[in-house]
């Protein structure tokens, strides 16, 4: 039994900012992993990607994270822009596209939470949700969902099965933007409530440099954002996040603690290209002291 399992495709990242452009693994279950390897809990991560992509599996077996790959088909390709400073504005293209995930794919993992993060509407059937819900408690970045690919631009969409999936999903994590699409609504608390009618049980509104909001058991919970010394690239933010607040969530931490923690967590990450890689004492160092002392 793992605390914690991730379900997502690692992905080839081209990632162009106005500083530099860089070629990178990514993904939801890229910078989770990655954020969450030196964290104390048991965790793995099921993934799939291209044969020529194994080495990236195989780096990240050397750095200690479980990995349960399937090898085959093609990888995931993304080329994420970011025209300006502004960190919350990307341009965002699929070159590439894999075959979904599969019941079978995890029919030997258990866990506590299952944390899915589709990067396209097909990647995670509702078939797969519903069995993972019957083992342990889903968690779902719904970005993916809300993603079409035409001429290799990504389209904003619905969710068309979002009614029948939700009633599975215990954690949802939403950006303001992606919560308008799934609920028709601009009010953000309006929203979340929605979202709980329609069956989550904890909302993660993720509000970028506003920082955050956490709303269940009827209560919000506002979550400030920390200023990061320098803003380098967001991409992987949001996941930075949604390992901290799992992992806080998962040890028992309440709602506050565990979105202060994960907001502190994400902080570290805008700082530079890829993933997070410190360490839980240098998270709680940031929230008891206001001092940062992981170096990249």
């Amino acid at each position: 039994m793992y605390d914690i399992c991730c379900v997502g495709h690692i992905t080839l990242d081209k990632i162009v900012t106005t500083h530099k452009t860089a070629h990178m693994a990514g993904g939801t279950s890229f910078y989770f992993s990655n954020a969450i390897k030196n964290m104390d809990v048991n965790y793995v991560l099921v993934t799939a990607l291209a044969q020529s992509e194994m080495h990236e599996v195989e780096k990240m077996r050397a750095e200690g994270i479980k990995v349960k790959a399937q090898a085959g088909g093609l990888s995931v390709y993304f080329e994420n822009i970011y025209p300006s400073d502004n960190q919350d504005h990307r341009i965002q293209r699929v070159l590439q596209k894999a075959n979904p995930f599969t019941v079978d794919q995890l029919q030997q993992v258990d866990a506590k939470i299952f944390h899915l993060g589709p990067l396209l509407a097909d990647d995670i059937p509702v078939e797969l949700i519903k069995e993972l819900h019957s083992r342990g408690r889903v968690s779902l970045d719904v970005q993916g969902y809300l993603r079409k690919v035409e001429n290799q631009n990504v389209i904003p969409i619905d969710w068309p099965a979002k009614v029948e999936a939700l009633q599975y999903v215990d954690i949802i994590k939403v950006n303001e933007h992606e919560l308008e699409v799934l609920t028709g609504l601009k009010d953000i608390r309006k929203g979340a409530v929605t979202l709980t009618e329609w069956g989550v049980k904890e909302v993660v509104i993720t509000l970028g440099s506003m920082g955050s909001i956490i709303y269940a058991d009827g209560i919000f919970y506002n979550i400030p954002a920390y200023t990061p010394d320098a803003v380098v690239d967001a991409t992987g933010c949001g996941d930075t996040y949604m390992t901290g607040y799992l992992y806080q969530r998962v040890k028992g931490a309440s709602y506050q603690d565990a979105g202060e923690f994960a907001a502190a967590m994400a902080s570290f990450k805008i700082e530079s290209s890829g993933p997070f890689t410190g360490t839980k004492e240098d998270v709680l160092n940031l929230l008891e002291n206001g001092v940062k002392t992981y170096s990249y």
